[in-house]
């Protein structure tokens, strides 16, 4: 396994990502921390020494709630470290997406890990990587895939499954997964690990189990030996905890509002912003229709023909907060009300959002912890290192089209011009015969058209040679050209980068099931660097 690397700059990756890594200063006034500067770390690390919520009651509703998942003797040994009083965490997390999502899901879990061995070591105490459970989310269609570089081409897999509109952490794992699984199997070849990575899946995909039970068995099962804590809030002893921070976003509604809102267009002005603001940062968790979006207006909150009062919300909030739910602002929010949070491990996307909220953590007395970029990879099996050495392009270049990556493929190989080649052969061919000609006529003016035909036969000769070389060259083209398509599928599926379409379980049917604690030992030997977009050479 051999890591290198790439810059930022030469991918897909947006102008607001690459200042943030290349130039903080920039953008110092969206971010309170330059999570690469060590000295702003300690001073996070030594801020951290008690939490908005009472620890005690928070590791016994986080313990019911690793009950109700069925990862509670698994999840004991990170939940007991930390319980320990100054134990602090990294944080990061992801959509609950069908057999793990894709395979950053995996980069950003390891990025938490590493962050919180090397910060453990340096501030001598306890510091645990959470992985937080996107698990209020309704959108069922953005989870409900997997993509697989096939046999053929890449796969994206849907999930025939319908959505209710409730939280998809609740939603139940049906019969469709029987298909859904068929249809990944016929793009996987049979392993030496295929047995025991369907015995898994199988383990947690299986009919009854809700969605956040399927994918939280995978995570604990991938990650609970690293030491990793599963962390989410759609449990009614959790939202119990949350009640306060929820009602803030009611009677602060207006100001938390405009500290998004300006944040958001003072980032629109050199970047963009990733979120729309709105007028809630609530949902409602109705029985009838699913999780509802409440909104605010003159006369109160509405959600769906529900109507409150604001002291009605409020009061409703206090009693019954398990109907309640964040949205993508306030779940950060309620996140560092519940933990102590050294950093976030974000994507290049969360990272962007991050950038609107600065000022929304002081609506809720909170310092917005530094948001640590998490690992990149593109991952090069060995039959891909093999043909990208005999083509003439560097690994990033693979992120263009096809069509542009062929162009430049002829215009870079096409240094012969085989038109003159044989033009300047027959031009030589006719002046070499006009002596021997003369001769030959002297000799017997009979032969003459004889020697012609003769040298007819030779430029026809060459013309057939002529033609055998074009399809020999074309040939070698297609042949390139197969193995440029095929690079580009393995690297850049779907038009973007591997680690945002392909399925972990790709790479572990092929590699085993260690892969990813295997690369995790490899990264810790050669040092967490998150500067850079790594290739990843199996």
């Amino acid at each position: 396994m051999d890591i290198s690397g790439c810059s930022f700059s030469e991918l897909s990756y947006s102008t607001l990502f690459n200042t943030y890594l290349t130039n903080f200063e920039k953008l110092s006034s969206f971010y309170e921390f330059d999570p690469m500067n060590e000295q702003e770390l300690e001073r996070r690390s030594s801020s951290l020494n008690s939490s908005s919520v009472d620890k005690k009651q928070f590791i016994s509703a986080l313990s019911q709630y690793h009950k109700e998942l069925g990862i509670e003797e698994q999840q004991k040994a990170p939940l007991e470290k930390y319980a320990r009083d100054n134990a602090i965490t990294v944080v990061t997390g992801q959509q609950l997406g069908v057999y793990g999502g894709p395979v950053f899901t995996i980069y950003k879990t390891m990025t938490a890990i590493l962050l919180a061995r090397k910060y453990e070591e340096k501030f001598e105490r306890p510091v645990v990587p959470v992985f937080w459970l996107a698990d209020e989310d309704h959108d069922f269609d953005e989870i409900a895939w997997t993509g697989i570089t096939g046999r053929n081409d890449f796969s994206k897999i849907k999930l025939e499954q319908e959505g209710s509109g409730i939280p998809v952490s609740d939603e139940r794992v049906t019969e469709e997964i029987q298909s859904f699984k068929e249809k990944v199997k016929e793009e996987l070849f049979d392993t030496d690990f295929s047995e025991s990575l369907w015995g898994m899946l199988d383990a947690h995909y299986k009919e009854g189990n809700t969605h956040a039970q399927a994918f939280a068995g995978l995570i604990n099962e991938w990650f609970a030996g690293e030491g990793v804590l599963i962390v989410g809030s759609n449990f009614p002893a959790l939202k119990k905890l949350m009640k306060e921070t929820l009602q803030t976003t009611i009677y602060k509604a207006d100001s938390i509002y405009k500290a998004i809102e300006e944040k958001s267009v003072e980032l629109e002005q050199d970047f963009h912003r990733q979120v729309t603001n709105g007028d809630s940062n609530l949902f409602y968790l109705s029985d009838k229709n699913g999780r509802i979006k409440i909104h605010k207006d003159e006369n109160g909150w509405t959600a769906n023909g529900k109507i409150w009062t604001t002291d009605e919300l409020l009061n409703e909030i206090k009693t019954s907060p398990e109907k309640f739910s964040p949205n993508v602002f306030l779940r950060p929010i309620i996140q560092d009300k519940l933990l102590l949070t050294l950093g976030y491990a974000a994507g290049p996307g969360e990272l962007a959002y991050y950038g609107q909220m600065r000022s929304l953590y002081g609506e809720f007395d909170l310092q917005m912890p530094p948001i640590f970029p998490r690992f990149t990879a593109t991952i090069i099996e060995s039959g891909i290192s093999r043909i990208i050495e005999k083509l003439p392009f560097q690994i990033y270049e693979y992120e263009k089209r096809i069509e542009d990556l062929e162009s430049e493929f002829v215009e870079k190989t096409d240094t012969v011009d085989i038109e003159e080649v044989f033009l300047n052969w027959k031009d030589k061919l006719e002046s070499a015969a006009k002596e021997p000609l003369k001769m030959i006529n002297e000799i017997d003016p009979t032969l003459d058209g004889t020697v012609g035909k003769t040298v007819a036969g030779f430029s026809n000769e060459l013309d057939k040679l002529k033609g055998r070389v074009y399809r020999s060259i074309k040939q070698q083209e297609e042949t390139q050209i197969n193995r440029i398509e095929k690079i580009k599928v393995n690297l850049f599926p779907d038009g973007g980068l591997q680690e945002r379409s392909v399925s972990p379980i790709y790479f572990m049917n092929k590699y085993g099931l260690n892969i990813w604690n295997e690369l995790i030992h490899k990264i810790e030997e050669e040092g967490l660097d998150l500067t850079k977009h790594h290739l990843i050479e199996l």
